[in-house]
């Protein structure tokens, strides 16, 4: 039995299909199945039980996943304990939401960092899956926000996880759209005006709840929504269908054009902006470096 055995279990667990998570692990969906029934010859139990339905943990299965997670928990804890800082330094990944500033930041680190050699990775994906990867510590850091509809939910989840989030800077709420939209040279929009027109939200998968939600005021009852799961895909329909979304304001030009506009919406919804990291875990020196570049942005 092997760790990353129990990282395959693991992931298996949480997707529900060995395909997803054997592209979420990077390997053949053969090569994940047969090192599981490995497993489950070793350890004399099924762990999962396959049928029409796809794929779901035995009774055993979740009794072995619970052990699972210990071991793994407490493996992270002694790597990250005895890891040598400057080789810790040379590797560095962070998971966000889907925020341009984070990835400019990020690149502004990398450029700043004076490292000759490194290791580094910016994940842009789902809120619970940045709650995951800094959880699993996949990623050191992870980019979110709360506010006052979001905060309880999300707050009990990192709790749960052992994580801590650290505000970095407040900010109104603001509408993001094409600078063709007829609604570009409005200084400020209100929901009323928005009603005609596709309002843009990122797809949260199984977790697709009005809590994890990317953009605040998920609970208004939008009369036109669609669902997209990246910012490439999102600027497209702002282009081509006058679709908009709803965003914190601060918008790098840089990475997405001159073709955009961020315009204060008629609300008094605040958005905290801030990162999340593991309550046991100190920050490395370069996660500081990249911090420093995020608060800029207040």
């Amino acid at each position: 039995m092997t760790l990353q055995q129990m990282k395959y279990v693991i992931e298996i667990a949480e997707r529900g299909s060995m395909n997803e998570a054997a592209r979420y692990l990077f390997i053949s969906q053969p090569s994940l199945s047969e090192s599981i029934k490995e497993l489950e010859k070793e350890i004399g139990v099924k762990v999962f039980s396959r049928s029409n339905r796809g794929i779901e943990l035995t009774t055993e299965g979740r009794e072995f996943i619970g052990y699972a997670r210990q071991i793994l928990e407490q493996y992270s804890l002694l790597e990250n304990h005895y890891n040598n800082k400057t080789e810790n330094d040379k590797k560095f990944y962070v998971s966000t939401q889907h925020y341009t500033f984070a990835v400019e930041a990020f690149s502004r680190t990398i450029r700043n960092a004076g490292i000759d050699e490194y290791d580094f990775a910016i994940y842009e994906t789902r809120t619970h899956e940045v709650i995951k990867d800094v959880k699993n510590t996949r990623s050191e850091l992870g980019i979110i926000y709360l506010n006052d509809f979001n905060e309880k939910v999300i707050s009990a989840d990192l709790k749960e996880n052992n994580l801590v989030f650290n505000e970095l800077f407040e900010c109104s709420t603001y509408v993001y759209l094409s600078a063709d939209h007829p609604l570009s040279q409005k200084k400020k929009i209100s929901f009323r005006e928005l009603d005609g027109y596709p309002c843009l939200s990122f797809d949260q998968g199984d977790k697709n709840s009005f809590y994890y939600a990317e953009e605040v005021l998920s609970t208004y009852p939008y009369k036109k929504i669609i669902h997209v799961n990246d910012r490439s895909t999102a600027l497209n329909m702002m282009t081509l269908l006058d679709a908009y979304t709803l965003c914190s304001g601060v918008i790098c030009e840089e990475l997405n054009g001159e073709g955009y506009k961020a315009i204060p919406l008629e609300s008094e919804e605040k958005m905290r902006i801030g990162y999340i990291k593991r309550s046991d875990s100190k920050l490395s020196d370069i996660a500081k470096k990249f911090i420093k570049e995020l608060k800029k942005y207040a």
